[in-house]
């Protein structure tokens, strides 16, 4: 019989359906349960938030890994927001529930007793909503805090402070470990900006509204304007309606709020939310995912489910941390492995409170490995706990703005502030406001408020002055004992006055003398800055030199004065009937050089003339007198000698405008020294001072007391002044007789001395720089920018130089330093230059006229010189050749055409008188004519015999130098004048 085909089907339906029931229950049987505990405040928004999200967490943990054969089985506790509740919570989940890992607590203080348990317990503490940086430093290796710790924050907020270039900041925090720990990381991320921190406003967790009331005054009659707000949201709801209701939320207030406000900003009411206008927020940056928007869909649904009564519920980041804490948990326990959950018990007492008798479990160190191996993409971000910290990510920066808020930037660790994410411009960290989108301030108003006001609770700015026994005209503090007043006037006074009333807005002030009860100066210069530091002073108004080593401790604003230290000297007048004053235009060395370049141009004239110019040959004193007479009639262009080389007229052009220049420049000096009164200083190196062991003075208590120990003064050598009077008494007395040398002060003291004795004293030069004087805040203070410009405002107009005018004097009629300073005295190095144009010229000609001459008598000197002679006979053969005329040159060739052409003229003459009858006979032309001289040597001698071409009764012929003589012509090395009586002679 055949079973029908669906009976067949049923069967196997209903077998399969049991073996798949048999096998989930086998399934079932195999899973194990870990114990986890959960502590949470239940009343709070963030523990019911968070309770919810953790098992969702686990819900859609496992159903998405179901073949997991771990089960978290979680065991809450309700910490009922009191620490030791919390603590107790603890002791009893790890003693008797003998839970694997415990999630929570909620607050800081909290988990920092927790924190000891789990490490005794080797029970890992998963916080998701404590944040406080103080718990890292416990460094214990079993506590995770899985969301970000405040302290990542603090950059964010000093970049902040940075782009908009406030400098003083105040912060707000509650006084418990929620706000303490995060307060020194914040204050050092402010310095690192150069902002400071002169208040901290604590908030006990229990303020009452009045007691907010009154912080918030006493910070409303304070300057600083910037106020940075870390307290938590319930808080921070009631100090924001009370800074609405006194009106600390108008133009010109700051409010920036931490991560741990701006998350839940959301949540708050409405009537809250409009008294927060135009704060700004740091917010911790989760990126939008569809998961994410899924998940509080769900969420939302699921909440509401549970809470009906709670309406407008949002979600905030504390709540998606609380979600990957539960499933990074999960993970941990399923990697650990299933073995060995249980805990090393000890025996003793079974009270709850019995720290002693406390297990400890075996599987902690494998689920504390696991975790920090535990890396995975969350709804809020990148799940990565490094060293136990979930690392920091981006921060957005918002505005609270209408109903809502308004994204402004956004700060990443990497690039700092930036508009948008993924911005391609992100290659350097930067804090500039450009990257800062428009922001609505508190008031309605979109100006950058400048953070700081005039305090408004009627305390005047106090103002140091330093008390001088000197140099009143700068500072000077006189008391009236019958009216029980003090007056402070001078010059730095008046402008110090004159830039605060420059500001743009009114500052009340008092000027408070830096002295002793008596009426004595208090200290130094450097002791009076430190009481602005101390917060004695809040500012210092005097003649106060802007040196580096008080800017470590206080701000100084723009000078108002010129800077650097300078010394001063007694000045002496020349003698106007010295005798000799006619040699003081040239120093020494130029009036030498001068002397042997006149005496070497001379020579240099001689011997390109010497050959072919009659009026330099001669004797030899007559040529030497020539040459000296030539070459210093220069001076005043009186030479009279006509020069025949091309070369000595190139020599002497260029001679001529060498002492053309020195000629001008000696009557320009001479004439400076008659008309002109010469003051010179008495000393103008400072070295020479130490080197002559002369006393020097100097201001007392000033800084240059340093500056001069530093150069090496003996300290026995430096004598102290007070006022101009006493350096002047000093100076008169001079170093050798209980006075000084020289003074060294600032610049503006010692033009205050030499207006009153100009005649007499003169600044030599500025032996070290600084920056003038200043005006004196605290470090950081926001009057410095403002005074600042104030200063350049008054120091730029005529009310600065009427100032000087009233206190200074007119110092018109004072004869300028720079030019007493001068010696007058023309020296070398302001002409070597010409002098060696002169030189390199004459060298040149001496050098292309040897040469010359060389190549025009090679024959004589080089050819038919015998090589047996010495080198020392050549030569002197050559000076005897050099010193004959050069009968080649145009110059004796016209002089020879010009003598035959007289001779002619003479026979004529004595042709026409001679009678026929007349014994003399007729003389053919007798005219000499002068040719190139031919030199023969005598082996016997060796001595040349000049031989000349000369007419005779019996024809031409050469007739040596000795046959001269011998036939009565004369020699012909002698004046060529004499051809004309030859021929006479020859009639």
């Amino acid at each position: 019989m055949k079973i029908p085909t669906r009976i067949v089907f049923s069967i196997l339906f209903c077998f399969i359906i049991l073996s798949k029931s048999n096998f989930l229950a086998k399934a079932q049987n195999t899973r194990i349960s870990v114990n986890v505990g959960v502590i949470l405040d239940f009343d709070t928004w963030t523990g019911k938030m968070g309770l919810s999200c953790i098992n969702m967490a686990l819900a859609d943990f496992y159903a998405s890994n179901s073949y997991y054969k771990t089960r978290l089985l979680l065991s809450t506790r309700d910490s009922k927001s009191e620490v030791v509740e919390a603590a107790a919570a603890a002791l009893d989940l790890i003693k008797n529930v003998e839970v694997q890992a415990i999630i929570g607590p909620e607050n800081s203080m909290q988990a920092k007793f927790i924190i000891d348990l789990g490490e005794k317990a080797q029970v890992p503490i998963v916080a998701f909503s404590a944040t406080s940086p103080s718990l890292t430093s416990l460094r214990s290796p079993y506590f995770f805090q899985a969301a970000q710790s405040s302290s990542s924050q603090v950059k964010a907020i000093s970049a902040i402070v940075q782009a908009y270039g406030w400098r003083e900041v105040v912060p707000i925090y509650i006084d418990i470990e929620y706000g303490q720990g995060i307060i020194p990381f914040l204050i050092d991320a402010l310095q690192e900006v150069d902002a400071r921190v002169p208040y901290r406003s604590v908030i006990p967790p229990l303020a009452s509204d009045d007691y907010i009331g009154e912080e918030l005054f006493k910070l409303m009659t304070m300057k600083t304007r910037v106020f940075i707000v870390h307290i938590p949201i319930d808080l921070g709801s009631r100090l924001f309606t009370k800074a609405k209701e006194i009106g600390m939320m108008s133009e010109g207030y700051v409010w920036i709020i931490t991560s741990g406000m701006t998350n839940s900003i959301r949540s708050i009411e409405s009537s809250v939310h409009d008294s927060m206008q135009g704060v700004l927020g740091v917010k911790t940056y989760v990126p939008k995912t569809i998961e994410l928007e899924n998940f509080t869909l769900r969420w939302k649904t699921k909440f509401h489910q549970a809470n009906p009564n709670i309406l407008d519920v949002e979600l905030n980041v504390r709540g998606l941390w609380a979600y990957d804490a539960a499933s990074a948990l999960a993970r941990a326990v399923e990697k650990a492995g299933t073995t060995n959950f249980d805990f090393e018990n000890t025996t003793g007492s079974s009270n709850l409170t019995d720290l002693a008798t406390m297990g400890v479990s075996l599987n902690g160190p494998k689920l504390h490995q696991a975790l920090l191996d535990t890396r995975f993409t969350g709804l809020a971000g990148e799940f990565n706990l490094q060293n136990g910290q979930l690392q920091s990510s981006t921060f957005q920066i918002i505005n609270v703005n209408g109903n809502g808020e308004r994204g402004v930037a956004f700060w990443t660790p990497e690039n700092g502030l930036v508009r948008e994410l993924n911005s391609t411009n992100t290659s350097t960290y930067s804090t500039s406001r450009r990257n800062l989108g428009p922001v609505i301030w508190p008031g309605d108003s979109s100006s950058v408020p400048k953070g700081w006001v005039i305090p408004t609770n009627g305390k005047k700015l106090r103002v140091g002055v330093p008390v001088k026994d000197g140099f009143f005209e700068f500072v000077q503090v006189e008391h009236d004992a019958s009216t029980n007043t003090t007056n402070v006037q001078g010059y730095s006074i008046d402008i110090f006055n004159a830039v605060m009333k420059a500001l743009p807005y009114n500052v009340d002030y008092e000027f408070i003398p830096f002295a002793k009860p008596n009426g004595e100066s208090a200290g130094t210069y450097n002791d009076m800055v430190y009481q602005v530091y101390l917060g004695n002073f809040d500012a210092v108004a005097g003649d106060t030199t802007i040196i580096a080593n008080r800017t470590n401790y206080i701000d100084f604003t723009l000078p108002y004065t010129m800077s650097g230290v300078t010394m001063v000297v007694p000045i002496k007048g020349n003698e106007r009937k010295n005798a000799w004053v006619f040699v003081k235009p040239l120093s020494w060395d130029l009036w030498m050089t001068s002397g042997l370049f006149f005496v070497f141009i001379g020579f240099v004239v001689w011997v390109l003339e010497h050959r072919v110019n009659e009026e330099f040959r001669g004797p030899p004193s007559h040529e030497i007198g020539t040459s000296l007479w030539y070459s210093f009639s220069t001076m005043v262009f009186a030479q009279k000698e006509a020069l025949l080389s091309n070369l000595a007229r190139f020599v002497v052009i260029i001679w001529v405008f060498v002492v053309l220049i020195l000629t001008q420049s000696y009557t320009a000096s001479l004439t400076s020294l008659l008309t002109v009164q010469q003051l010179q200083p008495t000393i103008t190196d400072v070295n020479q001072l130490i080197k002559n062991g002369e006393y020097v003075g100097y201001q007392e208590g000033s800084f240059v007391l340093g500056i001069l120990q530093e150069m090496k003064f003996d300290p026995s050598k430096l004598r102290t002044y007070k006022s101009a009077e006493e350096c002047d008494d000093l100076f008169s007395k001079g170093s050798a007789n209980g006075g000084i040398a020289a003074a060294f002060d600032d610049i503006p003291y010692m033009k205050s001395l030499l207006s009153q004795y100009c005649s007499k004293y003169t600044m030599v030069h500025s032996i070290y720089k600084n920056d003038g004087f200043g005006f004196v805040f605290p470090k950081g203070s926001p009057f410095v920018s403002d005074v600042s410009w104030a200063v350049l405002n008054v120091t730029e107009g005529e009310q600065m130089k009427e100032i000087e005018k009233k206190w200074l004097g007119d110092q018109s009629d004072c004869p300028s330093s720079t030019t007493q300073v001068s010696s007058g005295s023309l020296s070398l190095e302001s002409f070597w230059g010409l002098f060696l144009i002169a030189g390199i010229t004459s060298l040149s000609a001496l050098i292309i006229s040897f040469s010359m001459f060389l190549y025009k008598e090679k024959q004589q000197i080089w050819i038919r010189f015998d090589s047996k002679n010495s080198i020392w006979r050549r030569i002197s053969h050559a000076l005897r050749i050099f010193d004959n005329k050069d009968l080649s040159s145009h110059t004796f060739r016209n002089k020879a055409l010009k003598d035959r052409d007289e001779i002619d003229y003479v026979h004529g003459i004595g042709a026409s008188d001679a009678s026929p009858s007349s014994n003399c006979p007729t003389s053919p032309i007798s005219c000499s004519v002068h040719t190139e001289p031919e030199f023969t040597f005598s082996e016997d001698s060796g001595t040349p015999s000049r031989e000349y071409f000369v007419p005779n009764q019996h024809g031409h012929e050469f007739l040596s130098a000795g046959a001269n003589e011998q036939i009565g012509l004369p020699n012909l090395s002698q004046e060529g004048s004499r051809t004309q009586e030859i021929a006479l002679e020859n009639c």
